[in-house]
């Protein structure tokens, strides 16, 4: 009997509930780009919105679709290809709760999108309160949330089943690696919802009079810093076990790559503090605990940046390669497979600087709530984990639609690839300088006044809106490519890439499938780090009524 590992080829009934995922991704893409390229337009001071739309609304769709439905599509629809891929077609049964899924997402994308363009739910992405939004918005992301769940749930039982077939054997890597990104993900989702569902919900409907910001905000931030890693670990599986196999590399150690996904889970929630450090009503020494916590997340990072280049040096020498940099020079550079996410790849050094900085109490103080931070997210989430994106559609798109990626498309991904480069070279740069002379966020260009602090911003806000022109200008390219991609390029076959380990013998232990291990342990760091501070918000809100309170200051 052939294993279900040996598959080259995504089944095509999970194929089509694949590309369900990336079509609405693809959409997200479009619509909250061209909101991306209004922003900095009106940021430039030399450009008004027409038609009486507002400069917060524009802002919400940016950031809603953006840094949640264009995100949570993708990493889905990829997810759910890989474990088809690496542990056999899914049942019926999964792939019926996976439709399910996508449904109950998109409805409620639509439902909140609709409140947004209606102006019921200018709130931005983070949704804070006192700002209040229509109970319909709320109420559809409560259903992409959900909907997620079961997108998961679908994911679990593939890799559930993988697991009773195999007994004693680790799972494939790839399945393996989007599985913890799924519990990481169901795990951090428990905070959006119960705010949503016991505190803003019930507000927006006027069931309850006022909620407590402070609780609010902290289980929006228990959410909030592992949903950056839910992003980001889709682009680590590409990096760890794709880019290999499409270099003629090898995973430079399995186990490794492993232990990182496990670290990330563990480190990855019990952190939402450090998002809060300039509040009050939280204990300075608990702070100061999850920005520890937030410091071990590094090393996992390390871990990636070193099994990464051991994996291209290697590959480089195989090839011929000599001196400290000369593996550098072989590398596919024309394989566009490779050079786009490796563009995403460097930005990380830089984006991770950014998080150190945003990270640490005393430096914090420079940049908080400034564009600075800003800045920070379009390097982490608009260029490292995007561009990785773009380059697993470059393959996977075609793969899972019986068509042939191009030369023509190839060369076009390239160009594309630094296109977008550029304009977040411009954009991002010009936003951590900003940030760093008191430029604040989420604030339209009328806002600043015409003080001499705010003259002294206008080059940064210009370079911001060249910078995202020429972002808009990769998006199209983007889309001509997805289109021709779905729908146009040869019929044909395209590999999905799946890399080996260098040491074939090597078994990773099979401690790092003990869920209950993991899962008690992230359990106990959630605890631990949140029990008390929780205690102390409700215990020591402030005066004014019985119940949730509203801080009007907020």
């Amino acid at each position: 009997m052939i294993s279900q590992t040996t598959k080259l080829k995504v089944d095509p009934r999970d194929g089509k509930l694949a590309m369900a995922h990336f079509y609405v991704a693809f959409i997200a893409l479009a619509l909250g780009g061209l909101m991306g390229l209004l922003q900095t337009l009106v940021r430039s001071g030399k450009f008004e919105l027409p038609w009486g739309i507002d400069y917060y609304q524009i802002l919400t769709v940016h950031g809603v679709l953006m840094g949640l439905v264009l995100t949570t599509f993708f990493i889905m629809g990829f997810q759910y290809a890989a474990i088809s891929r690496t542990a056999g077609t899914h049942s019926p049964a999964a792939r019926r709760i996976g439709w399910i899924g996508f449904w109950v997402m998109t409805v409620g994308t639509i439902m909140a999108a609709t409140m947004v363009l209606l102006k019921e739910a200018s709130v931005l992405y983070t949704f804070y309160a006192p700002l209040k939004a229509h109970w319909i918005f709320y109420l559809g992301l409560t259903f992409v949330v959900v909907g997620s769940w079961l997108d998961g749930a679908a994911q679990i039982m593939t890799y559930a089943r993988w697991r009773k077939e195999n007994p004693g054997k680790p799972s494939p890597l790839l399945s393996f690696m989007a599985i913890i990104n799924t519990v990481m993900w169901i795990v951090a989702t428990l905070g959006v919802a119960s705010t949503v569902l016991f505190q803003l919900l019930p507000w927006s409907l006027g069931l309850v009079d006022t909620v407590d910001v402070l609780v609010s905000r902290t289980l929006f931030w228990y959410f909030g810093h592992p949903l950056v890693y839910f992003w980001l670990l889709p682009a680590y599986m590409c990096w760890y076990a794709i880019i290999p196999k499409i270099i003629g590399g090898k995973i430079f150690s399995d186990s490794l790559a492993r232990l990182s996904f496990i670290l990330f889970l563990l480190f990855s929630i019990p952190v939402g503090f450090h998002h809060q450090l300039t509040e009050p009503g939280i204990d300075p020494a608990w702070k100061f605990l999850q920005v520890v916590l937030t410091f071990m997340v590094i090393i996992p990072s390390l871990m990636t940046a070193f099994s990464l280049f051991a994996t291209f040096e290697r590959y480089g020498r195989s090839k011929g390669a000599t001196g400290l940099f000369g593996w550098f020079k072989v590398l596919p550079w024309k394989d566009a497979r490779f050079t786009v996410p490796f563009i995403g790849m460097a930005s990380f050094i830089p984006a991770g600087a950014g998080g150190i900085i945003n990270a640490s109490n005393q430096m914090n103080q420079v940049v908080h709530n400034t564009i600075w931070v800003t800045g920070h997210f379009h390097l982490t989430a608009a260029t490292s984990v995007v561009l990785t994106f773009f380059g697993i559609s470059y393959w996977l798109v075609p793969h899972l639609t019986g068509r042939k990626l191009t030369k023509a498309m190839n060369k076009l991904a390239i160009i594309q690839g630094w296109v977008w480069f550029i304009g977040m070279a411009f954009m991002s740069g010009a936003m951590h300088f900003q940030g760093l002379l008191g430029g604040p966020r989420r604030s339209a260009f009328s806002t600043y006044g015409d003080s001499a602090q705010a003259l002294e911003w206008i080059p940064y806000q210009i370079a911001q809106a060249v910078g995202g022109s020429i972002l808009f200008l990769g998006i199209i390219l983007i889309l001509i490519i997805f289109i021709n991609l779905a729908f146009f390029a040869p019929k044909g076959e395209e590999e999905f890439p799946v890399g080996e380990a260098e040491n074939s013998e090597e078994k990773a232990p099979m401690i790092f499938e003990n869920w209950k291990l993991w899962l008690g342990i992230t359990a106990l760091l959630i605890i631990f780090a949140y029990t008390i501070p929780f205690i102390d918000m409700i215990q020591n809100a402030p005066p004014g009524s019985e119940g949730f309170k509203t801080w009007g200051s907020w």
